[in-house]
Formats: structure tokens, C-alpha cells, sequence
């Protein structure tokens, strides 16, 4: 990865400190002071809001809580914005609110669905609008948790980042590179040759100006984010051994607007899968797989004759590792995946990421994360040429939890080529989150 230039890295951090300055005020009025006499009351009446919002009956045989969390986001970045922001200029202010819903019936059956209202799924400059991203019902069949049935629309099983992926539980306020990196993968458009996709990835210039403008919004990553498909799950936890394999209708590179469309879909559902073991109270170890269609149904007329969606996959196999030692915690991913495409044959990728987290005091904590991601070769006039280009990228995060319900994040990312330009870029991003 070659240096940043001094320049552009002080330009762009005057202009991202002016930017997150009031999200930093926010925190610190927050949590009264920074911790000091009014952050005991702000908390207490954080804590009055929870009890308030928690209600059960008959005999806690039926309990309903309503909670919530308030983010505050700032993005300063390199152009064109990076992964999955979409926004002209820089710098970018994204405040979310999300509300959940928890309820339980008895000690089987279990109900859970979150809403936001914010800019976009991911960090856009469009208008605020409401969007119901989860909701399931999950039914234990056998005691202890050992047998479940789960149906709705979810996060995915695959791998070990979706359990930890909001902003509470991310150390960090971006997703890993896998999670977010775009290919040059379309999922509107078939693909007629090796060609188109060696410019839709931008190894190859030649796509007209109306199209490059626009085509962000087309590219696929390898799992985009949590992967919220509808569809049904089985569940266990028998000891040391964890399973899950679930059914949706949409693959886990497709795009949100996929994720809750049921016309046709179903035809060519996506199957996906987790088997994992603890070792012991420190490690934890996933291995994950999935295969189904990654094109949408108006990509049909773009299809060779004879042909369906369902002879075009996107096929995964990966694996996962987690390690928690009193202050330090590990996490690590390593997927490989191949998209089954038209004109073109196979098109590989792989990516991983190996993530630390280290709590410095109880309030503060520092995270860094490590990305890769390497593309394949197809044939393209008689030769192998790599169908993307290889990124490398640094991710380093300090945060403060200032109180049990308020807490605020810094980052900084270094990134080393993309599909988008093929220069060095940079990230500041800050966060500050209010749970309730």
C-alpha cells in the first residue's frame, strides 16, 4: 500500500473535524458532561425510558419491550465516495433512527422486528424515509434451543459479523471489505462477454459517461451488509455445536431493494448455511456456504435463449473464527466466491478480513481491521485478465463509551485500489449512538 499524500490527508481531516465537531458536542451533552455529575442522571433516566418501555403479563408468561438507538453519522471521504456510500460530495452527515421490537410468548415463541428512519439503508444523501428492515417469528420446538424455526425477514446466518453488526456491537462504524466492496457484478443485466465485464469493473475504460454515472447503484459486493432476504431458517445449539441453513429469496450479494420482493423470486431461492463449534469459552470457530441465483427477474431478456436465472449463480464457501481473552477480542472471515455468468463462464473472488478489538480502560477502547480482497482471471481476447482490482484496506477505530446507553467512534480507513478509480483513498467516519 504506498503512502498517503500529507496534503490531501490534512485537507481532508480540517475539513472532517469542522464537519463531526457537533456530533462530538452531541456525545458529550449526551452523556451530561462526559461523565462527570450529569452522566449518572442522563443515565438514570436513560434506564427510566427502558423500564418504561417494558411491559409483560400473565405472570411474564407474555413480555413486550420497545427499545431503540439514535446514530449520529459523519463521512468525509475521497471521491468517488467509497464501498457503499452514495453521495456526490464530501463530506456527508447520515443521522439514523432505529426502533426494535422484542416479544415472547411462554419460553418457545419469540417475535422480533426492527424499523429505521434514516437517509437510506446505506449512508446516502437522499430524503428521510421509514423502512421496516427486520421482522421474524421464531418458534422453539425443542427445549433449550436446540431445535428452531425461524421465518420473516432477517439477517443471514452466514458468517460471524452479522451477529455483532450494529452499531453497538461494531467496534468499527463501517462493515468489513466483503461486506460492502463493489464488484463489477451487475444483477439488472446479463452479461455478453468478457468484455462488458472488464468495464462494468473498470479494468477496461469504454462505458459511456450516462452509464458511469449511474452504475454504482448496479454493482454487487459479495454479501451486501446483513443480507436482510425474506425467508425461513432452522436454528440449533447442541453444546459445543452450532447450526443454522436458511431459505430466501434473494443471494447475499443482491441488492436491499431485493430483499423484500416476492414477484417471482421464489422460483430460484438462495440457500445458505453456518455449522459452527466452540472450542471453548475463548474460541469459536464457523464454517459457512450458500449458493442461488444473484440475478433479478428484469435481467430475463438479457438472458442467452434457452436459458433461466437459476443456471446463473452465485456460489460461496467460507470460514469464520472469533477469540475473546479478558480485554482482546479476535474476529476473522474468509470467503471465496464465484459468480456463474453469461458470456463469460466463471468469474472468482476472494476476500477476508482479520479484526481486533482491545478495551484500553471499561470506557475506552481502540479496534483495527485488516482487508483483502483478490479477483480472479477470465478469458478476454485469446488471454486471462483479472475481471476486478485487487483492494487492500487498513481500518483503524478508537471509541468511548461514555455510559451504558451512550457511546461515540472514530475511524480512519486507508484503502489501496478499488473498482472505482484506481488511486489511493481515504475515510474519516464518526459516530455517535444513543440506545434506549
Amino acid at each position: 500500500m504506498k503512502p498517503p499524500s500529507p496534503g490531501r490527508i490534512r485537507s481532508r481531516s480540517g475539513d472532517f473535524l469542522r464537519f463531526v465537531a457537533p456530533l462530538v458536542t452531541l456525545c458529550l451533552a449526551a452523556a451530561g458532561g462526559a461523565g462527570l455529575v450529569r452522566a449518572q442522571a442522563t443515565d438514570d433516566a436513560l434506564d427510566r425510558v427502558e423500564e418504561a418501555l417494558s411491559v409483560s403479563a400473565w405472570h411474564d408468561e407474555v413480555r413486550a419491550r420497545l427499545s431503540g438507538a439514535l446514530d449520529l453519522e459523519g463521512y468525509a471521504f475521497s471521491t468517488p465516495a467509497p464501498a457503499l456510500i452514495h453521495a456526490d460530495d464530501s463530506p456527508l452527515f447520515v443521522p439514523r433512527l432505529s426502533l426494535f421490537v422484542d416479544a415472547q410468548l411462554g419460553r418457545r415463541v419469540y417475535f422480533f422486528a426492527q424499523s429505521r428512519v434514516d437517509r437510506g439503508f446505506d449512508p446516502d444523501d437522499d430524503a428521510f424515509h421509514l423502512r421496516l428492515d427486520e421482522y421474524a417469528l421464531r418458534v422453539s420446538l425443542v427445549p433449550g434451543g436446540r431445535l428452531n424455526v425461524q421465518a420473516g425477514k432477517f439477517a443471514t446466518v452466514v458468517g460471524n459479523w452479522t451477529a455483532r453488526h450494529d452499531s453497538w456491537g461494531n467496534p468499527l462504524i463501517t462493515a468489513p471489505l466483503l461486506y460492502e466492496n463493489l464488484t463489477g457484478m451487475w444483477d439488472a443485466e446479463a452479461l455478453k462477454n468478457g468484455g462488458t465485464l472488464l468495464q462494468w469493473s473498470h479494468v477496461r475504460p469504454g462505458l459511456p459517461a450516462a452509464i458511469t454515472a449511474r452504475e454504482k447503484y448496479m454493482r454487487l459486493p459479495m454479501i451486501w451488509g446483513p443480507s436482510y432476504a425474506m425467508g425461513a431458517a432452522v436454528s440449533g445449539d447442541l453444546g459445543r455445536w452450532l447450526y443454522a441453513v436458511e431459505l430466501k429469496n434473494a443471494a447475499l450479494s443482491s441488492h436491499p431493494e431485493a430483499w423484500a420482493r416476492t414477484d417471482g423470486d421464489w422460483t430460484y431461492p438462495t440457500v445458505s448455511g453456518r455449522l459452527g463449534y466452540r472450542l471453548n469459552q475463548m474460541w469459536t470457530f464457523g464454517t459457512s456456504a450458500s449458493a442461488g441465483s444473484y440475478l433479478r427477474p428484469f435481467a430475463d431478456p438479457t438472458l442467452p435463449a434457452g436459458r433461466g436465472r437459476g443456471d446463473y449463480r452465485q456460489l460461496l464457501v467460507g470460514s469464520d473464527a472469533s477469540f475473546a481473552w479478558h480485554h482482546l477480542q479476535l474476529w476473522c472471515e474468509i470467503y471465496a466466491v464465484r459468480f456463474e455468468v453469461p458470456g463469460v463462464g466463471q468469474a472468482d473472488t476472494l476476500a477476508y478480513y482479520v479484526e481486533a478489538k482491545y478495551k484500553l480502560t471499561p470506557q475506552l477502547f481502540g479496534a483495527v481491521r485488516w482487508n483483502e480482497q483478490l479477483f480472479g482471471a477470465i478469458p478476454d481476447r485469446g488471454a486471462l485478465t483479472r475481471w476486478g482490482r485487487d483492494v487492500a484496506r487498513l481500518d483503524l477505530a478508537a471509541g468511548y463509551r461514555f455510559t451504558p446507553h451512550i457511546q461515540a467512534k472514530l475511524q480512519l480507513n486507508l484503502q489501496d485500489g478499488d473498482t472505482g478509480s484506481r488511486g489511493y483513498g481515504t475515510l474519516l467516519a464518526a459516530q455517535c449512538t444513543v440506545r434506549f
